[in-house]
């Protein structure tokens, strides 16, 4: 952490997610502002911002709150320079590794998606040109 705090706005602006929206992953323990001001208004650090873009990475890819929460406790466990057994470490590992391969089926589902919205605007494409009346020479 190097100690800079920034305000809701600030860090609104930096993630593209709403105050309503950070309020909310605070209300459900996502992720807690480090710091008060003396006028009470939450402060965040850069690590406060790297949890909001983990979470905003993972909502458009299906993951629940829950499940956010978890992946969240396993890194900031592997993460915390806390000493770990090996069993507890690859635990935490394999945890991390079932979220990226849940991530990686997700995008490819949302790949298929993609290219048949793609194949589908160029269809309505082509049919518009088809209809296009022809102008007079």
């Amino acid at each position: 952490m190097d100690g800079k705090h920034m305000q809701i706005g600030e860090v609104a602006a930096r993630t593209e997610l709403s105050l309503r929206t950070i309020r909310h992953y605070e209300e459900t323990g996502l992720v807690i502002p480090s710091a008060r001001s003396q006028g009470g208004f939450r402060l965040y650090t850069e690590t406060d911002v790297a949890r909001l873009m983990v979470i905003r990475r993972m909502k458009p890819l299906g993951f629940t709150l829950e499940q956010m929460r978890d992946l969240l406790d396993a890194t900031d466990r592997l993460d915390s320079g806390d000493a770990l057994d090996a069993a507890e470490r690859e635990e935490l590992l394999e945890r991390v590794r079932a979220y990226r391969q849940a991530a990686a089926e997700q995008v490819e589902k949302l790949r298929i998606q993609l290219a048949r919205a793609e194949d589908f605007a160029d269809t309505l494409g082509a049919r518009l040109e088809q209809s296009a009346p022809v102008a007079p020479v």
